[in-house]
C-alpha cells in the first residue's frame, strides 16, 4: 500500500508563490515515486480572496471558523498519516493548537517548512488592525516539535536551529523543464525592463523609481511591473500587467532586465531570492539587491548583478540596456545556475529524502 503524505499549508493550491515553489510542483514528483499525496489547506478559495478586501468582517470570520471546523475534524484522518508535511503554518491565525495536537496528543511527527522570516510580524494594510492574531511567535514552537525542518536558505537554518537540529536548507526552486522553459532572445530593439511580486512587497521598488525616471530623460523603454494590484508610479515608462497564473511565464518572457530591490533588514535577510531566479531562469539578466541569499546565487558580473547604491542601479541598468549582447551572455550564465543548484530537477533526490526517513 501507498505511503500517505497528508499535506497542511494556509492557502489553496495554486494562488500563494510560496506554496506553488516550495512543495506544489513536488506533488507530481513524490506520487511517480509511489506516495499518496492529500493537500489540506487552511483557506478556501472564497475567504483567501476576502481577507485581502476591504471590509467584509463577517465573510472573512465566517471563513475561518469553517476553516477551523474542517482542521480539527482533519485531525482524525492524521492518525493514519505515514508523512505529515506542514508549510509555514497548520492554521492561517491563532497560536499553534493544531502543531501541538499532532505532535503531542496524536504523537505523530511532522516536517516542517518554511522560506521566509515568518516570525517577523510582515501583514498588508488590508489587515493590519488583525495582525496579532497571526501569533507570529509559534515559529518556533512549530519547529522544536517537528521532526525534521525544511528551510529555504542558511539564514533560516541558523534560526531554526535555535530550536531543531535536523534540519535540510532546501532552496525555493525552478521547474526548468515544465514551467520555466523558454529562454530569452534579446533580440527586440525596445528594452523592457520589470518586476514581478504581490503588492505587499511593491514598496521595493519605491527608491528605483527616480533612477528609473532619470534613465526616462535620455532612453526609451518599459518599465512592466507584474503584480496583483496596480501601481501608481508617476512614470511614462510604466505599464502594468496583472498577475495570471495561466500566463506568467508569457509576461515574464515580456522582458529584458530583471529588478530585485529589497531593503537591508531582518526580513529580506530571510528571502529566498526567487523573483531574482525567476529572471535567471528564462535568461533573463537580473539585478539584485546584495542581501541575504541574493549574494549567493549571484556572481556580480557574471550571472547577474548586485547593486546596492543610487549610482549603481542607475549604471547597472544603462549598462545592459545599450548592450544586447551583454543580456545575452549574462542571462545564459543565470540560466545555468538555476538549471544547476535551484531548479527542481538539481533538488528532487534532497527533497525526496524528507519523505525517506
Amino acid at each position: 500500500m501507498a505511503e500517505r503524505i497528508y499535506i497542511l499549508a494556509p492557502y489553496p493550491i495554486g494562488e500563494a508563490p510560496s506554496q506553488r515553489f516550495r512543495f506544489e510542483q513536488y506533488i507530481s514528483l513524490l506520487e511517480s515515486n509511489g506516495f499518496h499525496v492529500e493537500f489540506h489547506p487552511f483557506l478556501d478559495k472564497k475567504t483567501w480572496r476576502s481577507l485581502y478586501e476591504h471590509g467584509a468582517t463577517l465573510k472573512k470570520m465566517r471563513g475561518i471558523l469553517r476553516a477551523f471546523l474542517k482542521r480539527f475534524a482533519l485531525l482524525f484522518k492524521l492518525r493514519k498519516a505515514d508523512h505529515i508535511f506542514i508549510h509555514r503554518e497548520a492554521s492561517h491565525i491563532g497560536p499553534p493548537v493544531f502543531e501541538w495536537l499532532i505532535a503531542k496528543v496524536l504523537r505523530k511527527g511532522y516536517i516542517y517548512d518554511f522560506d521566509d522570516a515568518i516570525w517577523l510580524p510582515n501583514y498588508s494594510e488590508q489587515n493590519a488592525r488583525y495582525h496579532r492574531l497571526k501569533a507570529y511567535w509559534k515559529v518556533s514552537y512549530c519547529i522544536k516539535w517537528a521532526k525534521h525542518v525544511s528551510a529555504g536558505n542558511h539564514y533560516l537554518e541558523t534560526y531554526a536551529g535555535q530550536f531543531n537540529k535536523r534540519i535540510t536548507v532546501i532552496p525555493t526552486t525552478i521547474d526548468t523543464e515544465n514551467h520555466h522553459n523558454t529562454t530569452h532572445a534579446h533580440e527586440d530593439e525596445n528594452v523592457v525592463i520589470g518586476w514581478t511580486g504581490t503588492h505587499t512587497t511593491m514598496r521595493y521598488l519605491d527608491p528605483l523609481i527616480p533612477i528609473l525616471q532619470e534613465l526616462e530623460k535620455d532612453h526609451t523603454f518599459k518599465f512592466i511591473v507584474i503584480s496583483n494590484e496596480a501601481p501608481t508610479y508617476d512614470l511614462k515608462s510604466l505599464e502594468y500587467i496583472k498577475w495570471n497564473k495561466a500566463t506568467e511565464i508569457e509576461d515574464l518572457e515580456k522582458l529584458h532586465i530583471g529588478v530585485m530591490p529589497l531593503e537591508h533588514d531582518i526580513w529580506s535577510e530571510g528571502k529566498c531570492g526567487f523573483k531574482g531566479l525567476q529572471y535567471m531562469a528564462l535568461g533573463i539578466p537580473s539585478i539584485m539587491s546584495p542581501v541575504g541569499v541574493n549574494t549567493n546565487i549571484v556572481q556580480h558580473g557574471k550571472n547577474g548583478y548586485l547593486a546596492t547604491t543610487r549610482d549603481e542601479w542607475y549604471s547597472t541598468i544603462k549598462q545592459l540596456m545599450e548592450d544586447q549582447e551583454l543580456r545575452r551572455s549574462i542571462g545564459r550564465a543565470g540560466q545555468e545556475t538555476v538549471e544547476n543548484h535551484y531548479s527542481v530537477q538539481a533538488n528532487q533526490t534532497l527533497y525526496l529524502k524528507l519523505f525517506q526517513e
